[in-house]
């Protein structure tokens, strides 16, 4: 990628600049697990009106309808990261399911859901994992029964993220029973108020509810609401999790969370010595700062492939394990630079930032289990990536 920037470049690089200079003080961050408040949605329609979000989204689906060009969305990202400014409504349904849809989605499905989704109005969730099948996605057992015009839904997911806030759900269902497990799924739309969808949040250790388990017990859904072909859901289904992977390893977040991090170790601590003059915690601090540079620079290699249309391999395989470790790592020396003070719950007087740190670290190690476990996305990288040997299967 050639980062010298073009005369068309460098206008947008001072719009934005000018845009966070007038409006930055309005953004307002997403709260993971939540429905966006008045706030955040006031937000994003002004991202949206300005092509700060949606911007290659095409305007008849309630986006921007800007030509695709990697620099601007570099930029974009870059300039907000740097401001501290908050980029607006990143949910599933944003980050996630828009693109699939734009990818494989029918005329009716785009109009119908897509501006809803850009502007928050609609909040989905993923039904993805069961209780039976997380690591193994293709091993799922939830049935979609062909009901004439509809697929009769039983089965349970779980750690079906915001499913307690949201109003759609896009479900992987097994509809072809007597196909091999990857040839025999669907990938279906249908609302959370569907009768007999039941949800029952999953309190983590950050001591909220963003993970839930939902039963579903002869939901009927039409069969015009599937993505794709019936049976090709294996396929939708890889297309949302490409999206996914790239979601949780976003490098501008890492950037904003370094900044984050490297502030609060500069601050006194309890001691009246700020945390940046301990050895050790400089030491990770310094390692972290070099790990998140080269998720940056990696990043940028990925948008210049994307540029070219051309597939990044074993590149493109490596961003979600390598983004969620930093990212908890991040987390974790923000806690351990807190000292005693980071053993305090939320509520505590003492707590900083009102225990945020504490929150994050835990919500962070739990995205280094989701959208698929660290080793899982090392058996990816060894066997897709480097073409080893696939690991050996136990004995049945």
């Amino acid at each position: 990628m050639d980062l010298k920037l073009s005369a068309k470049h460098e206008a947008l690089r001072a719009q934005i600049r000018e845009f966070l200079k007038l409006h930055g003080h309005q953004s307002a961050p997403t709260i993971p697990g939540d429905r966006p408040n008045t706030a955040l949605l006031a937000w994003q329609k002004l991202l949206l009106e300005h092509g700060y979000a949606g911007r290659t989204v095409p305007q008849h689906y309630g986006g921007y309808g800007a030509e695709p060009d990697v620099m601007e969305q570099h930029l974009i990202v870059e300039e907000f990261t740097r401001a501290g400014v908050a980029l607006g409504i990143g949910n599933q349904g944003i980050s996630m399911l828009v693109p699939t849809l734009l990818e494989l989605g029918t005329e009716q499905q785009k109009r119908e859901y897509i501006a809803h989704t850009l502007r928050g109005e609609l909040v989905w969730c993923q039904g993805y994992s069961e209780p039976g099948a997380g690591s193994d996605l293709a091993a799922i057992q939830t049935r979609g029964v062909d009901d004439g015009e509809d697929f009769l839904i039983n089965g349970q997911k779980i750690w079906t993220s915001t499913a307690h806030a949201a109003d759609m759900i896009f479900c992987l269902v097994r509809t072809e029973p007597d196909l091999l497990k990857h040839q025999g799924l669907s990938y279906l739309l249908f609302s959370m108020k569907t009768p007999g969808i039941s949800v029952r949040p999953l309190k983590t250790m950050t001591g909220r509810a963003e993970f839930n388990e939902v039963f579903f017990t002869d939901v009927r859904v039409p069969k015009h609401q599937i993505v794709g072909k019936r049976g090709d859901g294996w396929k939708v289904a890889n297309a949302t999790l490409k999206h996914e992977r790239a979601y949780l390893a976003n490098p501008g977040m890492l950037i904003q969370r370094y900044a984050e991090v490297a502030k609060l170790m500069q601050g006194k601590g309890l001691s009246g010595v700020p945390a940046i003059a301990d050895p050790i915690l400089m030491d990770r601090l310094m390692e972290l700062q070099g790990r998140v540079l080269a998720q940056r620079c990696h990043g940028m290699r990925l948008l210049t492939l994307a540029d070219k249309g051309q597939d990044p391999l074993l590149a493109g395989l490596i961003t979600k394990l390598q983004g969620c470790e930093i990212r908890f790592q991040l987390s974790s020396l923000a806690v351990d630079a807190l000292g005693e003070v980071g053993l305090l719950l939320q509520g505590s007087e003492h707590t900083r930032a009102d225990g945020i740190w504490q929150e994050r670290k835990g919500f962070d190690l739990g995205l280094v289990i989701g959208g698929g476990t660290a080793q899982i996305q090392k058996n990816i990288i060894a066997e897709r990536g480097l073409n080893l040997p696939r690991e050996p299967r136990a004995a049945a």
